[in-house]
């Protein structure tokens, strides 16, 4: 099916273009970055935008790089420029496990992580891995920066914190995650690509500190502070994964739909948690699976 609804299309060539165009046009404008989610919305008539804003040829948006103690992603930066970044792969290897479990090589190549946070779709890859590591998302507008805790990001299935006239220019989080170790599990199908029946991501300290979050089981990526809380400075046991295992219901509220049902959500998140856990305290010693070879 070809995209029937017309709309102007603009390349500006900065940042400062890219936002005047957002700022005159404003609701009507959407922006175009990797293209995996706006290109099908148009092509269905899920969206009619009056001017897409095509954001590629700007420079200096695909960076991953430390600034200080921060470390910044662009939003031009793909899945694929997470897998084969020497720094995520080395410091932050749980974005690694996360991008390697993204739909297919070909969305990989396109999707950014922005984008992906941007869609809001409660099931997205990255938003449980951001969590975890308490990003910020940083905003652009003709009236200035401004950054959004990413637990205030998501307001609701396909809904954010984004107002009329902005632009998301990047993500920031501390780099002290280099000194955790973490893991990613994601429940699909057996073969071939699909959105998340559930996910989660894990980090942990050298001191048992955990951040848990989980996706695909509520209306938006969650952090689970409540379990988190629960199971702090506790090295795994039976009796420590008993405990996270039932603080799950009080974090999470998993439904039936086309990929799966409530309960089945509801034991295999136990089944995932608990081998999270173990394969992320491993990690920390330097045993463990290699990252993103899975576990589930």
């Amino acid at each position: 099916m070809s995209i029937a609804h017309e709309f102007e299309y603009v390349k500006p060539a900065s940042l400062e273009g890219a936002v005047a165009v957002l700022e005159e046009r404003g609701a009507a404008a959407r922006i175009l970055a990797g293209g995996t989610d706006v290109v099908p919305q148009l092509r269905d008539d899920a969206i009619a935008p009056d001017v897409l804003v095509d954001i590629k040829g700007i420079e200096g948006l695909s960076d991953i790089r430390l600034a200080g103690d921060r470390l910044l992603i662009g939003p031009l930066v793909t899945f694929t420029d997470l897998i084969e970044s020497d720094l995520i792969r080395n410091d932050f290897p749980l974005f690694y496990e996360m991008g390697v479990n993204v739909a297919s090589r070909g969305v990989r190549n396109r999707a950014t992580v922005v984008g992906n946070i941007c869609s809001a779709v409660p099931s997205c890859d990255s938003g449980p891995v951001l969590l975890v590591h308490d990003a910020q998302v940083l905003l652009l507008s003709s009236e200035g920066e401004r950054s959004v805790a990413i637990e205030e990001w998501f307001t609701g299935p396909k809904e954010t914190d984004l107002r009329p006239g902005e632009l998301v220019v990047g993500l920031e989080m501390s780099a002290s995650a280099r000194a955790c170790a973490g893991s990613y599990v994601k429940l699909r199908r057996y073969k071939g690509e699909d959105l998340a029946q559930a996910n989660v991501a894990i980090l942990v300290s050298p001191d048992y500190e955990y951040r848990v979050a989980f996706g695909a089981v509520g209306p938006t990526p969650v952090r689970a502070k409540k379990l988190e809380a629960a199971i702090r400075g506790e090295e795994p046991s039976d009796a420590m994964l008993d405990v996270a295992r039932k603080a799950i219901e009080r974090e999470t509220a998993p439904i039936t739909d086309i990929r799966a049902t409530a309960e089945y959500r509801a034991h295999m998140l136990e089944v995932m948690l608990e081998r999270g856990i173990r394969a992320a305290v491993e990690r920390l010693t330097g045993g463990g699976p290699d990252y993103g070879v899975g576990h589930i």
